[in-house]
Formats: C-alpha cells, sequence, structure tokens
C-alpha cells in the first residue's frame, strides 16, 4: 500500500513538470495599431473574416419624391364673371355639360348695356346727319352759294360724328354684346371648349360684383399636377424630365407625364418651389383638387458606390477602412449621397479603384 502511495505522487509531480521549458502559448491580438494605420497580423482571425474590393463606379438614376396636388391647366380653363352688373335673365348650359368655344352660357339684362346701345343708337344716327350736311353743303360750294368755311365746319362734325359711334362700338364689344343685336340682352359666351366644371348662378340673382365667379369651364383633357419641390432638391428637377405621379384614389397605378415649368419664386416659408407635370387626361380620371405623390426620374449618371456594409458610423459620421498596403488600413471619412438598395451612392471621399473593407467593417473601429 505504501508502494503505491509513492508511485503516484512521483507521478504527479512528473507531470506537472515542463521538461522544455517553454513558457504557455500566449493568444496573439487581433489587430495592431500603428498611430493612424490598423494591421491585421498574420495569423489574426480577421484575415478570415475581412473581405477587401475596389470601389468601383455604376450608372445611377436617382429618384425624388415630393407631394403634389391635380389641378387645371390655367391656359385651358376660364372663370366666366360678370362683364357688367345686371339680371341674370336666361342660363342656357348646367353642370357638367360640354360647351363649344364661342358658345352661349347665360343672358344678362344690364343697365349699362342699355346706356351703351342708346349711346351707339344715337352716335349711329349723328353720323348719318353729318354726313347728310356735309353732302349739301358741298353741293352748296360746288354751285357757288356756300362757304369753303360751311364745308369745313361740316367736314369737322362729319369726323366727331364718325369717332363718336367708333368709340361706342367698342364700349359694345368690351361688354361682349354685338352691335348689330340693339335691344337684345347681354349674351355671355364661352371664351374656351370644355366643360362646366362650376356654376354659382342661378335665374334672377342680380350680380354687380365684377369679380364674383359665375361658373367656370375647363377642358381636363390635359391637367396638371404640381409638385412642392424642397430648394435642396431643385438641382435634381428638369425641365422635359419624366415623372410618375401616383394618387390616393387609384392605388397600384402609376400615371406618366413630363415636367413642363419649374416656378422661378422660392415660397418664404415652406422654402419649396412650384413644379408643373402635364398629364393627359382624356378620360377625366384626374380631377382638380386630387392629392398625390410625384416622382422624378434624374437623367442616370456614372458615381461612386460602395456596399451599404462598408459604411461605419462613428458618431454622427461614416467611414471606411481603405486598404493602403496587404492586410494595412485607415479609417476614411466619406460623405454618402443616398441608399438604393444594397449599395450607397458616395458624394466625396472615396475614388474610384480604391480598395476597401466591404464585409465585417465595423470589426475594425
Amino acid at each position: 500500500m505504501r508502494r503505491f502511495l509513492h508511485l503516484v505522487v512521483s507521478t504527479g509531480l512528473l507531470a506537472g513538470c515542463n521538461p522544455t521549458g517553454a513558457q504557455p502559448a500566449v493568444d496573439k491580438p487581433l489587430v495592431e495599431r500603428q498611430g493612424d494605420k490598423i494591421v491585421i497580423p498574420p495569423g489574426s482571425p480577421l484575415r478570415e473574416r475581412l473581405q477587401v474590393d475596389g470601389v468601383k463606379q455604376q450608372s445611377i438614376q436617382r429618384h425624388l419624391s415630393a407631394p403634389a396636388v391635380v389641378e387645371a391647366d390655367p391656359l385651358r380653363l376660364s372663370k366666366i364673371t360678370p362683364p357688367v352688373a345686371g339680371k341674370v335673365v336666361q342660363l342656357f348650359v348646367r353642370f357638367g355639360d360640354t360647351v363649344k368655344k364661342g358658345q352661349a352660357l347665360l343672358s344678362l339684362d344690364a343697365p349699362d348695356l342699355v346706356q351703351a346701345q342708346s349711346d351707339y343708337l344715337r352716335a349711329k344716327s349723328a353720323l348719318a346727319q353729318s354726313e347728310r350736311t356735309l353732302g349739301r353743303q358741298t353741293d352748296l360750294a360746288e354751285h357757288g352759294i356756300g362757304a369753303k368755311r360751311e364745308v369745313e365746319q361740316a367736314q369737322t362734325d362729319r369726323d366727331l360724328a364718325r369717332s363718336e359711334l367708333d368709340r361706342s362700338g367698342i364700349r359694345l364689344k368690351l361688354l361682349k354684346s354685338d352691335p348689330g343685336r340693339i335691344g337684345e340682352p347681354l349674351t355671355v359666351k364661352s371664351p374656351i371648349a370644355g366643360r362646366v366644371i362650376d356654376m354659382s348662378v342661378a335665374p334672377g340673382e342680380f350680380k354687380n360684383d365684377p369679380n364674383a365667379v359665375l361658373l367656370t369651364v375647363a377642358d381636363l383633357g390635359t391637367v396638371w399636377v404640381t409638385a412642392n419641390v424642397q430648394e435642396k432638391d431643385i438641382r435634381r428637377v428638369h425641365k422635359g424630365d419624366e415623372a410618375i405621379a401616383a394618387l390616393a384614389a387609384y392605388p397600384g397605378e402609376k400615371f406618366v407625364g413630363q415636367v413642363t415649368l419649374l416656378s422661378d419664386l422660392l415660397d418664404p416659408e415652406t422654402h419649396a418651389i412650384k413644379v408643373r407635370i402635364a398629364f393627359a387626361n382624356e378620360e377625366g380620371r384626374l380631377k382638380p383638387g386630387m392629392f398625390a405623390t410625384a416622382t422624378f426620374a434624374s437623367t442616370a449618371a456614372s458615381e461612386v458606390v460602395v456596399p451599404s456594409a462598408a459604411l461605419v458610423l462613428i458618431g454622427d459620421k461614416n467611414y471606411v477602412f481603405v486598404e493602403t498596403a496587404p492586410w494595412i488600413f485607415e479609417r476614411r471619412m466619406v460623405e454618402p449621397a443616398e441608399q438604393q438598395g444594397q449599395i450607397t451612392v458616395v458624394k466625396s471621399g472615396l475614388v474610384e479603384g480604391a480598395r476597401i473593407v466591404v464585409k465585417d467593417a465595423v470589426l475594425l473601429q
């Protein structure tokens, strides 16, 4: 029994000895920092995890979305107001009717029109009388009876009467009244072809406000979608660009149009400009007042892009790790422009061909 214990103790002591005298193995560091450089030493597990690739350029088409509203084209819309104060005698159209250019919309019984018509008739009669007088004085002068002075006065009176007739005729035209239809109520006609989209008048009403809109005629075959584009995005929208509108009224549908106008004025409150897009609307599905979202697609351009995983956010700045020599990296700040799927467009800080860490870059921060 004593011999057995002695053997166990001896064996234990031998097992605890290191006959070679070597020190126990110590784990190597994952990275070594040498000033601004980050070195991945041989044997570091990071050499198996990190992936390095070259920075590339890619054709990128950027998209910009902005809130918008459907509007009638101002050149295809006419708000009819009373040319003179008067009572509405008759309406010739109803809400929703399709009208032609020059078609009668309503008639007005206007005191000013009656006065203008009376002035025209009086001027017409005065011109006829002055022409007869001129003829008589000319005949007398030719026979040596009348004086030359009387002929000149008759000519002056005739010229004044003609001017007065012209003035009263112009007055009737301004009132949209035909000089050949004296004594009839004033007929208000449509200046454009389209549909009656609004009406706020009834027979028998007396209208004396020249700014009061009686009815509105609009040609909605083409409409505008007016978007509010923020100041910082103005440079990304150009006349002639394609634009796509999405409307809550038609979920899932896209309406394709073209930018026709960019406002020259910036809204001082919203710091946005109005961008108008023309859309064909033969079926009348786009109605003024509808809300929409307009998306603008800029011309494709070559941009520096990196995988989004290559960017590391430190504080409020974005960085990438650039390989300056095999397995030696340095941190570089970049300015990303926008993310598209799995890639990010880099505005500044990188050039094509630079080699950067594109996988597990966060392990180097």
